[in-house]
């Protein structure tokens, strides 16, 4: 092999999809591409990746799929396969969203809640990533990370944990 697998796509879980995509584009400001009725929904977060002088490549970020528990696609069978419900009570997805300058912690943290998230945690470093991160749990149960480079001397302010 000359070079690796290439992820493309992560898919989210929801029961409304269209709900769901809405909630996305409130609180993370990413675009919302309605798919097949209703029954998918492309998240499209916007903007390249970076260069190491700060400027856009020409390389678009990844997108984001929300899909129908009830039947997920693509499947060779028309009428999907089981389980068809969410399991919000148990671990689930996990999304880790690098926070844009020009965006804050807070907003996204207010807007989900107001939205019918719950917070996980607020103010933690982890050293391991030199990263600050706070998190929420989506009103389908997916984890949503917020994340935060720590930078070359991190100072951690008062009151966050930190592993």
């Amino acid at each position: 092999m000359t070079s690796p697998n290439t992820l493309i796509f992560v898919d989210l879980m929801s029961d409304d999809p269209v709900k769901a995509g809405k909630f996305y584009a409130d609180v993370m400001g990413w675009e919302d591409d309605v798919r097949m009725n209703g029954q998918y929904c492309r998240m499209v977060p916007g903007g390249n990746f970076k260069n190491p002088d700060g400027s856009e490549s020409e390389i678009g970020n990844l997108h984001i799929g929300i899909g129908n528990v009830a039947n997920l696609r693509p499947n060779p069978d028309a009428s999907g396969v089981d389980p068809r419900s969410l399991s919000p009570q148990v671990r689930s997805s996990r999304l880790w969203v690098l926070v844009s300058e020009d965006d804050s912690v807070d907003r996204i943290m207010s807007a989900a809640v107001e939205r019918g998230a719950e917070t996980l945690w607020r103010n933690h470093y982890w050293k391991e990533f030199n990263g600050f991160n706070d998190a929420f749990r989506d009103p389908w149960g997916n984890e949503i990370i917020l994340w935060r480079k720590g930078g070359a001397d991190p100072v951690i302010p008062e009151g966050y944990t930190s592993e």
